[in-house]
């Protein structure tokens, strides 16, 4: 089963995020955290094939949190879902070899995450 955790310290995003995602796979299994830190602890559990994560949260943020899910987790897919869209996070992203999603989250930026996911 694939699963998918969610990382963002707005409810409302993580409740987006899930409902498009089993929008078009609702065999998926989805987990959720609302900050970086409960996502590293959160792996000590789960084995998600994906993992959003929100750049700019309280605590650690999503780029200090990459570091720390990929010493659990070294094969997991990420992608940052961030409004912070400036060249710097996108060339950030690209160093570290993750995704990189656009807010507002949409059910088609959804799509390309879920597709890029099952061509992978």
């Amino acid at each position: 089963m694939t699963t998918i955790l969610i990382v963002d310290d707005s409810r409302v995003s993580r409740l987006l995020s899930r409902q498009f995602i089993l929008s078009l796979r609702p065999d998926w299994r989805i987990e959720e955290a609302g900050s970086g830190e409960e996502a590293v602890a959160r792996l000590d559990s789960l084995d998600p094939d994906l993992v959003l994560l929100d750049v700019n949260m309280p605590g650690m943020g999503g780029i200090a949190a990459i570091e720390k899910l990929r010493e659990k987790r070294p094969g997991v897919n990420i992608t940052l879902v961030t409004a912070n869209v400036q060249d710097a996070i996108r060339g950030k992203a690209q160093a570290l070899g993750v995704g990189f999603v656009e807010k507002p989250i949409t059910e088609a930026r959804i799509q390309q995450v879920v597709s890029s996911l099952e061509t992978a």
